[in-house]
């Protein structure tokens, strides 16, 4: 079963069940003065297992179309139970019929400080707040669901989103960092925010654009995706006419700037000078790899 037809039966709401994901997940202590307690192994484990063996969704997803991810945990103080930490996110989607994978979701989250007592229970539960820890890793874990959905069908992540919002909003009262309006421009509420928000439907548009009819259609019609990832490039423009310099496009670049810059610059030939105008424009931060692209 592809996962076209598996959000099909999210949308329907069929009662079924399975692990959708498959997380690696790393805990560096290095920056501590005591990068070897057990403490951290135990932490690394735990968490693995709680994303791995939770259930997150109705959808039943067979062992070889679980999303790869990885979260990458950097401890940069620890005293008893006190955490404070950054921690990187990565997911990434396989592209039709072939052996790559495109990665989908890249960010690195500085707010992210929590508490944890070794072999305490991990648990998800949608109605109240637990714990940072568990907060932070959910709502992550429901954005890939929500981005990742956006790439197979246009907009089919809404619901994903809806329920990190959900977290958002318990989370709130717990006083720390990323889940309020007023933690910045970076924080979890933003991207959160900024992805339900209408204004931003260009990013979700470019999402599917760039995944389902670019990536996608490669495998029997090369020219016509790189077209079609250029189109993406276009939605990206007209949001940045509406919101120039936002977080959400910085979001896709951190994911996606490599990538771009490597298509553009293989393949049949397609008229790219305007795109990589457009490309200059909205994302001048990877001016360099924009100079790499050969044409």
């Amino acid at each position: 079963m592809n996962r076209f037809f598996l959000i099909i039966l999210l949308v329907l709401g069929f009662n079924l069940s399975a692990q959708e994901f498959n997380a690696t997940v790393v805990v560096n202590a290095e920056q501590t003065t005591t990068p070897n307690l057990q403490v951290f192994k135990t932490l690394e484990r735990s968490l693995t297992e709680f994303i791995n063996n939770t259930t997150w969704t109705t959808v039943d997803y067979r062992t070889e179309e679980r999303i790869n991810c990885s979260f990458f945990i950097t401890i940069a103080d620890y005293d008893n139970d006190a955490f404070s930490a950054t921690i990187q996110v990565q997911a990434s989607r396989p592209v039709y019929g072939s052996n790559f994978t495109t990665t989908i979701f890249n960010i690195n989250d500085k707010q992210f400080n929590f508490n944890y007592l070794e072999f305490q229970p991990l648990n998800y539960n949608s109605n109240n707040y637990d714990s940072n820890l568990i907060s932070v890793l959910a709502y992550y874990l429901y954005t890939i669901l929500g981005v990742d959905a956006d790439t197979f069908e246009l907009n089919s992540g809404t619901s994903y989103f809806q329920e990190a919002k959900n977290i958002v909003g318990n989370a709130q009262t717990s006083n720390r960092l990323g889940w309020n309006a007023q933690d910045g421009n970076q924080s979890r509420f933003r991207l959160n925010d900024d992805l339900l928000s209408g204004t931003y439907d260009g990013y979700r548009s470019a999402m599917y654009t760039y995944h389902r009819e670019g990536l996608d259609v490669m495998y029997n019609n090369v020219k016509q995706g790189k077209q079609n990832v250029t189109k993406a490039m276009e939605s990206l423009e007209d949001l940045h006419n509406v919101r120039p310099n936002s977080y959400i496009m910085r979001v896709f670049f951190d994911a996606k700037a490599d990538e771009v810059s490597s298509i553009l610059s293989g393949g049949p030939s397609v008229n790219i000078a305007e795109t990589i105008r457009v490309l200059n424009k909205i994302a001048p931060t990877y001016a360099e790899n924009w100079k790499d692209i050969k044409f």
